[in-house]
């Protein structure tokens, strides 16, 4: 009754575009929106009343309080990572795109056109194909229907990765008799053996394993792990010229057929590849995968001959492939950066490492691994039991949904299901659950703390293309970018952007839709592929901006009136980033800036006389520590958390 009489504009009835052009002017479907999905996560007794509160605290409080809502915008606004996390609120909303790529395994189950397009729907980016199972007719089955998928079902346009996942160098036992499981006892004797003739005939008083100079490198009081740790053999006594090892059995457990054998603490002479691996890395170049996921990796040598193998098969493709290093054994661990050094990204392979080394040390050594790849611009995934409790069950465990989430704190481009899609029962609920946590994670990060550390940590002067990837991202922050749109034909600049970690997505364009694929290794990309040929002369740059614009808009990545930087490099490798533009989406720019752009406040970060050719290496300074102090006093020196990170020594006491 208090209310206003209506006025002769509230009751004239306006036309369609009438209304179309109020709403255009008076965009309030956003607050609307939030308002009402804070009420209901709230639960609110009384909506009204909730609804009232809610908007005379925006009146009060102005624009910003609007982003209290969503991504944590007050947690963000923190002074320091204790206010930060006492500001964190189960309310608040996530993004709605995610930055970590989510790598799904597929086996029998998950295969077929339709299950692979399932999975896309609910955030699969990479497809994994692991080769220590099933035959190449069946693999190339997987491949084909994964393009097939993308064929019938574009969805948004994004690409997908298709990646190999090798078997590896292993140690295996034998066949037992009758192909029944053995019982083995805890106190029980029994004898490894080497010799072939008996690799059929394993029982509870005697094991084949098929690794020749076990007796060699093992030592009285060592421990054989057999079946992922689930039986521990400890060596009693060595018969090295009858390739004999006595053992006591440390605990009961059924021992089947084939089972992988790990030696903690033991370094093997083992070949980086075996016949297999070469022949399975053949078959990845001739079905053009974009990434190869080398198992077993214990040192630089071993990388380069992966390299060496790919290029063998086609030097084109080869030399393209993107070679993740799986990080599995002490040997890999002591030689980690000289194997950051030489691959293009490392997996953090927490199955086989969490034998090989104490359970309490894997955290540790995931957190080091992560920041020595974030510092270096290279990708990290982190691997296995993520979400393991879904391949029977729909919902994960807390415990399983906190490990994701802090596998993306740690700062891990990428994360990876196993049996959850090969095998298990519920695999779109799998990939649907990780992309939910991923996306709560990503925006309880302290983005300005973590901008700040990386700066802190990067050693001065930077290289160009270093420098301009730094003023891109500060450019987003400071202009509120809905969008950083990279044209790239190596990936570098994603690469380089993404190092940075902007608050908003990274889409890139790429005419090599392998290359543009390989691009989901890193945090925050969209690849989408440019069909177009390259120009016989001059360059189409504006020509492939547009096109990157019209897709974010079409995708709604972006609306008009937004704010996006735009990045490219003139050339590639020394110049892969050097210019970039703040441009407004659907606002016509009257004179465009095509010049180099390095700010004046980075010019003395900035060193032009060292270009950067391909691999991006770690900065001095940042080495594991050499001399295993407790207590992790190497690390509680660092001057930065990343520094600190890198530090942490699974072998400080």
């Amino acid at each position: 009754e208090s209310a206003p009489p209506p006025t002769a504009s509230m009751r004239d009835p306006m036309s369609k575009q009438d209304v179309a052009e109020y709403l255009n002017k008076h965009d309030f479907t956003k607050p609307l929106e939030q308002a009402v999905n804070a009420a209901i996560l709230a639960r609110a007794a009384d909506p009204q009343a909730f609804l009232l509160q809610w908007f005379a605290k925006l009146s009060a409080n102005g624009s910003n309080a609007m982003n209290d809502t969503e991504q944590q915008g007050e947690a963000q606004r923190a002074v320091c990572k204790l206010d930060h996390n006492r500001k964190l609120d189960i309310y608040s909303q996530p993004s709605r795109l995610r930055a970590t790529g989510i790598i799904c395994t597929i086996g029998p189950k998950t295969k077929a056109v339709e299950q692979l397009t399932m999975l896309r729907r609910a955030g699969m980016n990479i497809v994994r194909m692991n080769f220590s199972h099933g035959s190449y007719e069946y693999h190339g089955e997987v491949i084909d229907n994964a393009r097939a998928s993308v064929a019938a079902e574009p969805l948004d346009g994004r690409l997908l990765a298709i990646a190999l996942d090798t078997k590896g160098p292993e140690i295996r036992t034998g066949m037992t008799a009758g192909g029944d499981g053995v019982m083995l006892e805890k106190g029980a004797r029994l004898l490894v053996t080497t010799d072939a003739s008996q690799k059929d005939a394993c029982s509870a008083s005697q094991i084949y394993m098929d690794y020749a100079n076990l007796p060699k490198v093992m030592s009285v009081g060592g421990v054989i792990f057999v079946d992922d740790g689930l039986i521990a053999l400890k060596v009693a006594a060595i018969d090295a010229a009858a390739g004999t090892l006595e053992c006591e059995v440390v605990n009961s457990g059924l021992l089947g057929s084939k089972k992988g054998c790990n030696l903690p603490e033991v370094d093997v002479d083992l070949p980086a590849l075996s016949a297999k691996d070469r022949d399975d890395l053949a078959f990845a170049v001739s079905k053009d995968v974009d990434m190869v996921f080398a198992s077993f990796i214990r040192k630089a040598s071993d990388v380069h001959e992966v390299r060496a193998c790919l290029v063998a098969a086609d030097p084109v493709v080869g030399k393209r492939i993107r070679i993740i290093s799986k990080i599995e054994n002490h040997e890999g661990m002591r030689n980690f950066d000289e194997i950051l050094a030489a691959t293009d990204g490392v997996m953090v392979a927490r199955g086989d490492l969490g034998i090989e080394i104490p359970s309490e040390k894997v955290f540790l050594a995931q957190k080091m691994m992560i920041a020595k790849c974030n510092v270096a611009g290279k990708p990290c995934i982190c691997a296995t039991q993520m979400l393991e409790s879904m391949t029977s069950n729909p919902r994960p465990t807390r415990a399983e949904a906190s490990d994701v989430a802090n596998a993306v704190l740690d700062g891990a481009d990428c994360v990876m299901l196993s049996g959850e899609t090969a095998k298990g029962a519920y695999p779109r609920e799998a990939v649907a659950m990780m992309d939910l946590v991923c996306k709560e994670a990503e925006a309880a990060i302290f983005i300005r703390r973590e901008t700040e550390q990386m700066t802190l940590t990067m050693p001065k002067p930077l290289s160009m293309n270093e420098s301009v990837a730094k003023a891109v991202v500060d450019a987003a922050h400071s202009h509120a970018a809905r969008l950083i749109l990279t044209l790239t034909t190596t990936g570098t600049s994603a690469r380089l952007i993404s190092k940075y970690r902007p608050t908003c997505p990274i889409m890139t364009v790429c005419r090599d839709s392998h290359i543009g694929s390989s691009l989901h290794l890193h945090r925050g990309t969209l690849p989408f592929h440019y069909p177009e040929p390259k120009p016989e002369s001059g360059d189409d740059i504006e020509k492939r901006i547009d096109f990157g614009i019209e897709l974010a808009f079409a995708n709604g990545f972006c609306k008009k009136g937004d704010p996006i930087v735009v990045a490219w490099g003139w050339r590639s490798g020394v110049a892969s980033l050097t210019s970039f533009r703040m441009i407004k989406v659907g606002v016509r720019e009257t004179a465009k800036s095509l010049v180099s752009v390095v700010p004046k406040e980075l010019e003395e970060l900035c060193s032009f006389a060292t270009p950067q050719r391909g691999a991006l290496v770690a900065p001095e300074g940042l080495e594991s520590p050499t001399g295993h102090a407790g207590r992790q006093n190497a690390a509680q020196d660092a001057a930065t958390t990343y520094g600190h990170r890198c530090k942490l020594d699974i072998y400080s006491q």
